[in-house]
């Protein structure tokens, strides 16, 4: 489904619906928080609002428009309403992506994240709507590091102040690296500083991205890399306990003398170690219809496989 957004039609229809005051009591599944930024731009707020619409394509048309608008309140302002123009958006097996001008990219940083912040937490209250993507003239979003930010859910934003929109975070992950001879796993720690929120880095594509850049200088002379460091993150999500990693086409061409086993439980097994993954499906492009090294299916799910890891010596 794609649909060109036409805001100045479905403006005119909701200003047409006037509130009569109607003494029935408001239907409770109609009514959805609208995510807004306050003028300082440190943080987002919640205005409750009535939809209007029935289906879910009329209730998504609505959400847009009301995150253009100017809230009714002056300090708050609609993430939405700036110097930019959404083109249109498409909606495809629960990932909502929205399209955008270029302009879109000249919004400062911390403006930015507080707008994707609030147009993410607002649409994915709709139902059937899991993630959000946002994209620049049909080209993935990237981040000040270059890396594409990929598929939002609610849950990676949190309410957040101006001090906490800077503040860095030490999480504890543990990766899986192969041993000298490439033919097991050895479980390695990691302790990392990271902001969460200005970078919008789930845990899970935190965790990818780690491996993918190999042992750290503490553990390198006992574990050795999996994955070619050419490979680029094109997206992370996790629904009902499987997370679905989607790599560049450089995961398939191998630099080191690892087993297909090996590459593939490095990632599975430590995709795994966090509490809401069970498992694990790779694809390549989008594709997991092809085979890795030629005797490797990827288009199966993965779970963890404590038969390869050993103990470092």
């Amino acid at each position: 489904m794609k649909k060109t957004v036409l805001f100045a039609g479905l403006m005119l229809c909701l200003l047409s619906a006037v509130s009569c005051g109607s003494e029935e009591e408001t239907d409770k599944s109609r009514v959805y928080n609208i995510y807004v930024m306050n003028k300082e731009e440190t943080k987002i707020s919640a205005n409750q609002y009535v939809a209007e619409g029935e289906s879910q394509e009329e209730i998504i048309e609505e959400l847009l428009v009301q995150l253009t608008e100017t809230p009714e309140r002056m300090e708050y302002r609609a993430p939405l309403a700036g110097n930019f123009e959404l083109l249109n958006y498409s909606l495809e097996e629960g990932l909502l992506v929205l399209n955008f001008d270029e302009r879109y990219k000249a919004q400062p940083v911390t403006t930015e994240v507080l707008a994707r912040a609030a147009a993410v937490r607002t649409m994915t209250q709709v139902k059937g709507v899991d993630y959000v993507s946002f994209q620049v003239r049909s080209d993935p979003l990237l981040d000040m590091a270059g890396n594409v930010v990929g598929n939002m859910s609610a849950d990676m934003f949190i309410d957040s102040t101006e001090s906490e929109m800077n503040s860095r975070e030490r999480v504890k992950i543990r990766l899986y690296f192969a041993n000298a001879e490439g033919d097991r796993l050895i479980e390695t720690n990691r302790t990392l500083e990271y902001s969460r929120y200005s970078t919008n880095i789930s845990m899970e594509r935190l965790v990818v991205e780690q491996l993918i850049g190999g042992p750290s200088e503490q553990v390198k002379d006992k574990v050795y890399p999996t994955m070619n460091p050419e490979t680029k993150v094109v997206g992370v999500t996790v629904k009902d306990g499987t997370c679905y990693v989607n790599l560049s086409e450089y995961f398939l061409t191998q630099i080191y003398n690892v087993s297909s086993d090996v590459v593939i439980y490095s990632l599975v097994n430590s995709l795994v170690e966090l509490p809401n993954v069970n498992r694990v499906q790779i694809a390549v492009n989008g594709d997991s219809n092809i085979m890795f090294r030629e005797n490797t299916s990827l288009s199966v799910t993965y779970e963890r496989n404590l038969d390869l890891v050993v103990t470092a010596e």
